[in-house]
């Protein structure tokens, strides 16, 4: 009986992230894809514009 109780939290953890992952695949485009890739371009740029006000640079 040892070895189920050794068995189940693998097998829960596997079902979890394939459920993750099937999530985040059905979640890509859609109609709210132009909005999550206009706020992740400017997060970029404010990101770079930050960046380039202290005078580094990128590498």
């Amino acid at each position: 009986m040892d070895y189920v109780s050794a068995l189940v939290p693998p097998i829960v953890m596997a079902i979890f992230f394939f459920g993750v992952v099937a999530i985040i695949i059905k979640s890509q485009g859609g109609p709210n894809k132009a909005k999550e890739d206009a706020i992740v371009d400017a997060a970029i740029a404010r990101a770079e514009a930050a960046r380039q006000a202290d005078g580094t640079s990128a590498g």
